[in-house]
């Protein structure tokens, strides 16, 4: 676990580094997948919300690939709607921990 949050810190810093910003960023925890993946059956799974220009995509993807921590991963545009979505789950689950 400690590797897999040093790999995401890394990431997000690389993120920052070219130019672009983290919005949210989740850890979703160990989870089993839905097949096996060079012979693992269970994996830790993060959601990285960011805004970045193109360029920096195809960088990060690139280094994506490179990591052997990172079996797979999706990167993804969202628009309009989604981002609207993003934003309203984002505020209730940030209620739903404050009233814990």
């Amino acid at each position: 676990e400690e590797q897999t949050k040093e790999a995401v810190q890394r990431f997000e810093s690389q993120i920052s580094s070219l130019g672009g910003k983290v919005n949210q960023s989740e850890t979703w925890g160990l989870r089993k997948l839905a097949y096996p993946i060079q012979k693992k059956s269970t994996g830790f799974y993060f959601l990285t919300e960011f805004e970045a220009p193109g360029s920096a995509i195809n960088e990060l993807e690139v280094e994506f690939k490179r990591d052997e921590r990172v079996m797979r991963f999706l990167t993804v545009r969202m628009d309009k709607d989604h981002v609207d979505y993003s934003e309203s789950r984002r505020k209730r689950l940030g209620s739903k921990k404050s009233a814990e």
